[in-house]
């Protein structure tokens, strides 16, 4: 699965407002990233030819299975990641920042090594 980190955020931000919404809208995928709305229109091209979204005639954004799975890790990354550096002693808006940095270069292995240290130590089922 190679795919761009500004895809994998775009990805990302479409499964929350689909947890929250239902679905994701331009304008507030915009709003969320701090881009333009041109930027999420060619981006939203993308991801829908590469079969990540469906878009609706009402222009309302929907994950595919492929693009919730992308979006799923990434999410579970990025809130696994935060939680952990607030339990460092982070302050929560920075180990958000900073988990959104990490989230993405960071290997399977450190990710899951990790996961079991903010665990306890037990392993993934």
């Amino acid at each position: 699965m190679n795919i761009h980190e500004s895809a994998e955020d775009y990805l990302e931000t479409i499964l929350m407002f689909c947890q929250e919404r239902g679905h994701a809208r331009s304008v507030d995928i915009a709003a969320h990233l701090g881009v333009t709305k041109p930027s999420v229109s060619f981006a939203m091209k993308r991801l829908r030819e590469n079969g990540y979204i469906l878009m609706g005639d009402d222009n309302r954004i929907t994950l595919t299975p492929q693009g919730e799975a992308i979006a799923r890790r990434m999410l579970e990354r990025h809130n696994l990641l935060a939680a952990f550096l607030v339990r460092l002693g982070v302050s929560e808006n920075v180990a958000r920042a900073d988990a959104c940095k990490i989230e993405h270069d960071l290997s399977d292995e450190t990710f899951e090594a990790i996961r079991r240290h903010a665990d306890g130590g037990k392993e993934k089922p």
